[in-house]
C-alpha cells in the first residue's frame, strides 16, 4: 500500500482542515526495501523529473575507505545498527551501521536504499598476521629434490 507525504489534516488547535486539492501523485511515497548482505542486487527506481535511482536490496561487498584509499571488501555481518537492534539480528544495512568486512570494523556512510552502493569507512583494521611467519612455515614444509 502506498504512503502519502502530506499536509496534516489538522490545525495546531486540533481541528480540522478543508482538503486544498486531490493526491498527486508526486506526493506519493515508498515502503522501505532493506538491504540484506547476499548477492549482489540492485533495483532502478524512476524518480521525480524521469531520472533514476538505484536501490539496494542484497550485497556481498562494501567500498571501504582506508586513510582515504577506497578498497572493496566483502561484508562478514552486521554488528552493530543505531536504527534498530532488531536490524542486528536480520543481517539489514542502514546508514550507520557497523559492518564486519575482511578488512575490519567500518562504518556505513551512505544511504544503500539511495545511492546504489554500500560505502563505509573503516573504524578498525583488522590485526595482520605478522609479516614473514608464513613464508618461513612454507620453506620448512618444501624441500629441495635430490640430484
Amino acid at each position: 500500500m502506498a504512503q502519502w507525504r502530506l499536509h496534516s489534516k489538522r490545525k495546531a488547535t486540533g481541528g480540522l482542515l478543508r482538503r486544498r486539492s486531490k493526491k498527486k501523485r508526486y506526493q506519493r511515497g515508498s515502503d522501505f526495501l532493506p538491504a540484506h548482505i547476499g548477492p549482489a542486487k540492485v533495483r532502478e527506481l524512476r524518480t521525480h523529473g524521469n531520472n533514476t535511482m538505484l536501490r539496494v536490496l542484497s550485497a556481498q561487498t562494501a567500498n571501504v575507505s582506508v586513510n582515504g584509499k577506497a578498497r572493496k571488501a566483502a561484508i562478514t555481518t552486521v554488528a552493530e545498527n543505531p536504527a534498530d537492534s532488531q536490524f542486528v539480528r536480520r543481517n539489514i544495512i542502514t546508514k550507520g551501521a557497523i559492518l564486519l568486512t575482511e578488512l575490519g570494523r567500518a562504518r556505513v556512510t551512505g544511504r544503500p536504499g539511495r545511492d546504489g552502493a554500500v560505502n563505509a569507512v573503516i573504524i578498525d583494521q583488522a590485526p595482520k598476521a605478522p609479516a614473514g611467519r608464513e613464508e618461513k612455515a612454507a620453506k620448512k614444509s618444501y624441500s629441495e629434490p635430490s640430484k
